[in-house]
Order: structure tokens, then sequence, then C-alpha cells
């Protein structure tokens, strides 16, 4: 792992008129790694993500990629340093297909035509790259697809553009038992081919299973960034319920601000 986080984030303030969501938080996420963020709703995952991706301006603090800082003002800004967010809507478009989903917006031509012979090889390879093996053909209609399949898709379509960071938000929240697993060693391949991979998600069971290291929010603040194998489920469950497990976490000062 690079010593250099691939997205850091330093004391990032955010408020929505009077109400002050995100505070001084502070957030990295490393190549080769699944990164999860977890917290109770309302803790600010969603903000945080949003500000991430361009969609949330920051009322304060830094963003540093690949070691240096930049301005993120926009999603494109966010897409063009290679951030990729999946969001959990997914935002698949159930009567095109798999090679249009993953070009939409960026489809090839070649002239005033769509050169849909390189899109088509390029959606293919993308998914074989990920050892996708459950998708028959890349020019299934998307409304054909399981909730699993549509998971897949829009993780191949965001890794598709050659990205360095890519955000999960809930990635299994919908599925069964066995498309779950599918997701998940989807996940982990990410991360292992070289991938800063932050994965948001409620569920300690798939937290444990793929992420290397842990951020819990509490109430809009940075509970604790740890090693997963440095905690239990139950020290996670106090710091997403408390802020704090043990010596872990929020101080005492830190935990009364945050429910003042």
């Amino acid at each position: 792992m690079s010593a250099t986080p691939a997205l850091e984030l330093r004391a990032i303030n955010k408020s929505f008129g009077p109400v002050q969501v995100l505070h001084d938080v502070a957030f990295s996420a490393h190549a080769g790694q699944v990164t999860a963020l977890v917290g109770d709703n309302g803790a600010g995952k969603s903000t945080l993500v949003k500000c991430i991706g361009g969609i949330h301006p920051m009322d304060s603090g830094d963003y540093f990629f690949d070691g240096a800082q930049v301005n993120v003002h926009s999603p494109r800004d966010a897409a063009d340093l290679g951030v990729e967010i999946v969001y959990q809507d997914l935002a698949l478009c159930d009567n095109l297909d798999i090679v249009q989903n993953m070009f939409l917006g960026r489809e090839r031509k070649t002239g005033l035509v769509l050169d849909e012979a390189t899109m088509e090889e390029m959606a293919a390879n993308t998914l074989t790259g990920l050892s996708v093996r459950t998708v028959k053909s890349v020019r299934q209609q998307v409304s054909s697809l399981s909730g699993g399949q549509r998971q897949t898709v829009a993780i191949a379509k965001a890794v598709l553009w050659n990205s360095k960071v890519v955000v999960l938000d809930e990635p299994t929240a919908a599925l069964g038992v066995a498309q779950t697993q599918q997701v998940l060693e989807l996940v982990r391949r990410l991360a292992d081919k070289g991938l800063a991979v932050v994965l948001i998600s409620h569920n300690l069971n798939d937290v444990f299973a793929v992420s290397d290291r842990i951020a819990a929010l509490y109430l809009g603040r940075m509970a604790a960034e740890v090693k997963t194998s440095d905690v239990t489920h139950a020290q996670v469950v106090e710091l997403i319920t408390s802020g704090r497990s043990g010596e872990l976490g929020l101080n005492g000062d830190a935990v009364n601000g945050a429910k003042a």
C-alpha cells in the first residue's frame, strides 16, 4: 500500500442553512484497499460522498488526490480526476442495453456515427477484466437483468474510464444472499486490481467480509478510522451509535458536542 492516499479529505465542513452536517471530517482511501464508510442514518455519509463527487461544494477543508491538493467544484471535476461514484439508484436506463448504458453520455464516435464495435469491445473487455461471468451478452437490455447483474453493470461502468477511486453506495442493499456474494467478490477484485474502493454499507457482515479499513462517522464527525482487523463488530457498533468504544473514538467533549 502506498503511504500516500489516492483520496484524502482534511477538515471538511459542510452546512445546509443553520444545520452543520459535517464537522472537521478527515477521510482517506488508499489504492488497493477497500475502505468501508459506516454510520447511522443522519451521520453524514451521503453528504460526505457528495462532497467527494463534486455535487455539494465544501464550506471549508482540503481535498487531495494522489497527494496533490485539488479543487473539485462539479461531478465533471471529480470524474476528470478519476473518481467515480455508483449511487444506490444505479442510474441505469432500463430501455437501453449494457453497452449503451456503460457509454451513456460518453459515446465513442467515428465521425458523426457511433462506433458501436469499439464500444461493444470495450464493454466486454471491462466485464471480462472484472471476471464477470453472470452476464450472457453485453447487448442484453438492462430491464432483463437481475439486481446483482444491474449492480455489476453499474460498477463496470464506473471502472470503464480508468478511474482510480470508486465509491459504492450500499451496493448490496436490495440483493439476495447469492447476488450479494457476487457483488462483494467484485468489490474485492476492484481493490485487488489497484483501485481505491470506498464501500458505504449498513451491513457489518459485508463490511468485515471485504474491507481493509473502516471509517466510522458519528453525527457528522469522524469517530475513528481503523484497520478492520483491529476492531470487532461490537466496537464498530459502539462507534456508530455512540461515537466511541473504550479508548477508541471521539473524546467526551466531542461526543457531547455532536449530541448538542
